[in-house]
């Protein structure tokens, strides 16, 4: 897998929200991938990388904060590739069920009838958020943020602007999946509460937004994973 370097950004095609969108709607209609299959791939790459980083870190298992668009799709996929492997993975779906749709529900479905135990979260616990994020997350526990993809344009409302905060209040290792939740793609700037990343496993290509000096302290080190087609094939 690609790392990132700002230092030499312009030998990478880098994408804004509307190309982000754009080559998928590309991949989907005049590739015919299946989003499903475009889904599958990204989760498995970066579980893959998960994974690798798991052989040289000590975590005794992994969160996997989801939340209800493709995101917490890839989030899901990611946890079926662990918990094929006998990794300790928890699967936290931040949002109602019922709002997840389309290919993220295709794969939060596999789950299920893989008998996997989902927990929902409780927007109207009493409990603080920072209390019930604990109660997910042990000393070692590897944090995965699959909460907001690229899509994310206004402010991060509650609930999830205060799960963020309580997950980086943890002081945990957080990877985020292709940028971190509450960083807006196309400026590098924080939309609220924000995730602060060890690493990010974007997907396909650079967001532009990483190119803000200051993005570096919520991305960290920036991975680029494939999803079974190169953005340089919608350019040829």
């Amino acid at each position: 897998m690609q790392r990132f370097s700002r230092e030499r950004a312009d030998e990478y095609r880098i994408l804004t929200r509307e190309q982000v969108r754009a080559f998928d709607a590309w991949a989907i209609e005049r590739m015919a991938i299946p989003g499903a299959v475009l889904m599958e791939n990204a989760g498995a790459n970066t579980a893959r990388w998960i994974l690798d980083h798991l052989q040289n870190h000590r975590h005794t298992g992994v969160s996997i904060f989801c939340g209800a668009g493709n995101n917490g799709g890839d989030g899901f996929v990611i946890a079926r590739h662990l918990i094929g492997r006998k990794i300790p993975t928890t699967v936290i779906l931040c949002a109602p069920r019922d709002r997840v749709s389309g290919d993220a529900l295709t794969h939060l479905t596999i789950l299920d009838r893989m008998k996997v135990s989902i927990v929902e979260w409780d927007a109207n616990s009493t409990a603080g958020a920072d209390e019930d994020v604990l109660q997910y997350c042990r000393p070692d526990t590897l944090i995965v943020d699959a909460l907001f993809g690229t899509g994310l344009s206004g402010p991060v409302r509650p609930p999830y602007d205060q799960i963020i905060d309580a997950l980086n209040e943890t002081d945990l290792e957080i990877i985020s999946v292709d940028i971190p939740s509450g960083l807006d793609c196309d400026s590098g700037i924080p939309l609220g509460s924000t995730v602060v990343a060890s690493a990010t496993i974007t997907l396909v290509a650079p967001k532009v937004g990483f190119l803000h000096p200051d993005s570096e302290i919520y991305t960290g080190d920036i991975f680029i994973a494939p999803i079974g087609i190169d953005v340089s094939c919608l350019y040829k």
